[in-house]
């Protein structure tokens, strides 16, 4: 038996999503279906799968899942975080302009602007290694760690989900396509990560470029932006608001240091909707 679903194709910053509504109706989306709507050539194409589903959280208001294009299932995705709570409000689930969503990796609260951005509290950042999750004996600001035969250094941080930062000199330039593989899959972090390559232009600008999970290089990354301005404040040469100006577009983020919520701010766009039968 066959199922017709309505869905919404949105974007942050060119970072784009398959949008469905899980509450108005029933699916239940495997890996292998999931793959065949992401591809760009036989499906309808995206980075990552949303679903908005009901949530049994008493603090929250909706439950958000995210799927990469290979499948899988994260636990965090910012850019997506905006498009869920424009995609709430604009097909009637919610009239509110603060929301608070489940997601595998925490609460996150999502509040839409006067001007159509959307400002989320990513919360916390953990740093611990082994929150991460990433091998290491003991938290540093940064790592070394062995990768194309040379020894790197990173900063590892999880917005909720695993990331690795490399500081580069020129974005540009950086080796995305040929190290992002490599250390995605590296052995120190075990459940993957999303790579960074962070150019600092001043101390409250940098360029960056990221290599996603299951997804590879994407236009923006929101975790990603999160997790760099984190990095470079902790190695002392960011301040706490940065414009991070990624391959899609511009991002505001805002981080005070230790023992507060990094707040990510940018904006949302609708491309289209439709029906897909399942």
């Amino acid at each position: 038996m066959t199922m017709t679903l309505r869905f919404t194709k949105m974007h942050g910053l060119g970072n784009d999503f398959v949008v469905f509504d899980g509450i108005n109706q029933h699916l239940a989306l495997d890996p292998e279906w999931i793959r065949r709507l992401a591809d760009r050539h036989f499906g309808v194409g995206c980075d990552q799968v949303l679903l908005v589903e009901p949530t049994e959280r008493p603090d929250a208001d909706f439950r958000y899942r995210i799927f990469n294009a290979d499948g899988s299932e994260v636990e965090q995705c910012g850019n997506g975080a905006r498009c869920f709570a424009r995609f709430v409000r604009d097909h009637g689930l919610s009239e509110r302009d603060e929301l608070r969503v489940e997601t595998a990796g925490g609460l996150l609260r999502l509040h839409i602007q006067p001007d159509g951005r959307v400002a989320v509290d990513m919360g916390q950042p953990r740093l611990e290694p082994s929150d991460i999750p990433f091998v290491a004996t003991e938290r540093a600001s940064r790592y070394a760690i062995a990768a194309d035969g040379r020894e790197l250094e990173i900063g590892a941080v999880s917005m909720g989900n695993p990331h690795a930062v490399l500081q580069v000199d020129a974005v540009d330039q950086a080796p995305v396509a040929h190290l992002g593989p490599l250390l995605e899959r590296h052995g120190r972090f075990p459940q993957r990560v999303n790579v960074g390559f962070m150019q600092i232009v001043a101390p409250d600008h940098i360029r960056l470029r990221v290599f996603e999970r299951g997804a590879g290089e994407t236009l923006a990354c929101g975790s990603g932006a999160c997790a760099a301005v984190v990095a470079g404040r902790l190695w002392g040469q960011l301040w706490p608001n940065v414009r991070v100006e990624l391959p899609g577009g511009e991002l505001s983020i805002h981080w005070a240091g230790e023992g507060e919520s990094v707040i990510m701010v940018g904006p949302v766009a609708t491309v289209f909707e439709g029906w897909i039968e399942l």
